[in-house]
């Protein structure tokens, strides 16, 4: 993880950041660019003795009161949070750190390193952090929610909007039908841009192959069907044992999983692909909403990009109360809002309430998934930053986290591939039985969304603008007009 390394620049990358020699990471992919390579520092290896007393002076932090509080994050940050986590970020240390100095910047590095290794958006994480320094823990809980706030109810009024003309309206569905393969873009380059930093030794600052290895084994897993939880699982204690040169219990676990797969083929068959979930929303019901949220949210240790294969196989292969397409779609959407990306959850929780229950099911589901979706990062954030100070130093959970995020990289090139497969495809031929019309559908949709997916992929290497993803979309859109109206 990379932490801040200097007054006008923050790290877009969430590769590995120690806190001490071994610490945990956690990976963002959305906030991650191709210079941060060069940013990257171990600044808080370095802190000096004398400097751990700034660590703990809040006098320079103004005592706000709850309304002022709420209405000063809400306005300065939630408001204007475009362009993902490293805008995000950058904008809460410009304001509150370089500007008004309610902290030191080498007491943000550490307290961004740490909230790096939290499931869940770390400028949310961040403005509960100096919410509590303002107002006690009240005041993070309103900070937080101050900061969501705006994206929330954009995302929950695009997804009412949605609902009213994405289904049946021509001109609405062309411009999301150009969206798609540009999303499938944005996870492959997702994928790449963690791995660059995910698979790294914290100690030498190289490729470390073993991390590589579990990369490429959870990816095979995954096309085998194997569970994606028990693949994350054993990496993190595969690698837990390879850092301390167990490699006799890491190899016996390592071929075990494999053995134990060939016994299951045997007797009760390849597994099917909704064997992938948990089973937690086969139904889109509250509970199982706010329980698909909680898991969701507990479990995206890689940021938005790894909360996405969760929702996916619950609400899509397992639930099959939701579209693929219509999946992409929230995604889309996601991207082009003031908000952390997992906001998407909101748009899964409306679709999914407007399926089992009416609209006012669906606007219930929309703010049941999104309280399960944070409630992790609150809980975790709110409990108090110096006992996960000492949780990031503890080497047995340093090596199991460098596993379980080195085998992130294999779970998201798996949804990856699925999302680029159903976004080039679309529906062609699936209402057609002629094989001219087939064909011809397969020519004039599938030839354009594959050229959309070439461009985009070509724009995002090309640019790290905070603002790329925000003007591909709205071109997307504009394009999908003129493409794909019949």
């Amino acid at each position: 993880m990379a932490t801040v390394s200097s007054p006008d620049s923050i790290s877009s990358d969430k590769g590995h950041s120690p806190v001490s020699s071994s610490g945990p990471v956690k990976l963002d992919v959305e906030s991650q660019n191709s210079s941060s390579k060069n940013e990257a520092t171990t600044t808080s290896d370095a802190v000096s003795p004398d400097e751990d007393a700034a660590f703990e002076d809040n006098s320079n932090v103004p005592h706000l009161s709850i309304p002022r509080l709420f209405w000063f994050f809400f306005y300065n940050f939630g408001l204007f949070a475009w362009g993902g986590p490293v805008a995000q970020i950058a904008l809460i240390k410009d304001r509150l750190v370089i500007q008004e100095k309610w902290i030191t910047l080498a007491r943000f590095q550490r307290v961004f390193s740490v909230y790096q290794i939290l499931p869940g958006p770390e400028a949310a994480e961040l403005c509960m952090f100096f919410g509590c320094l303002s107002a006690g823990r009240l005041g993070g809980i309103v900070a937080g929610l101050a900061f969501i706030l705006p994206g929330f109810i954009l995302m929950l009024l695009a997804s009412y909007v949605y609902s009213l003309a994405g289904f049946d309206n021509k001109y609405f569905n062309a411009s999301f039908r150009a969206l798609q393969p540009m999303v499938a873009a944005m996870i492959l380059r997702a994928t790449h841009k963690i791995a660059d930093h995910s698979v790294m030794n914290q100690r030498t600052r190289k490729v470390d192959p073993f991390l590589v290895i579990a990369a490429i084994c959870t990816a095979i897993n995954g096309a085998l069907r194997i569970n994606i939880f028990i693949s994350l699982g054993l990496y993190g204690v595969i690698y837990t044992f390879i850092s301390r040169r167990l490699w006799i219990p890491a190899g016996v676990l390592f071929v075990l999983q494999y053995v134990g797969y060939a016994i299951y083929v045997v007797f009760r068959g390849v597994p099917s692909p909704v064997s992938l979930a948990l089973g937690i929303a086969k139904t889109p019901s509250l509970i199982n909403l706010f329980v698909l949220g909680l898991v969701a949210g507990s479990l995206s240790f890689g940021g938005a990009y790894t909360a996405i294969p969760f929702v996916q196989v619950e609400a899509v292969l397992k639930g099959g109360w939701l579209t693929q397409s219509v999946f992409i779609d929230c995604i889309a959407i996601g991207n082009v809002l003031p908000a952390p990306l997992v906001i998407f959850a909101t748009f899964v929780g409306f679709q999914g309430g407007l399926v089992d229950g009416g609209l006012g099911n669906a606007f219930a589901g929309a703010v049941i998934i999104t309280l399960g979706m944070f409630f992790p990062c609150f809980l975790f954030t709110i409990a108090g930053h110096s006992l996960l100070e000492k949780l990031v130093r503890n080497k047995f959970l340093s090596a199991f986290f460098d596993g379980l995020c080195g085998a992130v990289v294999g779970v998201i090139a798996i949804i990856a591939a699925q999302i680029l497969k159903s976004s080039v495809e679309g529906l062609v031929g699936k209402a057609k039985t002629d094989p001219i019309s087939v064909a011809y559908d397969r020519i004039s949709q599938v030839g354009p969304a594959a050229v959309l997916y070439l461009l985009a992929l070509a724009v995002l290497y090309k640019f790290n603008n905070k603002y790329t993803a925000l003007l591909l979309l709205i071109s997307g859109a504009v394009a999908g007009q003129f493409i794909f109206v019949t």
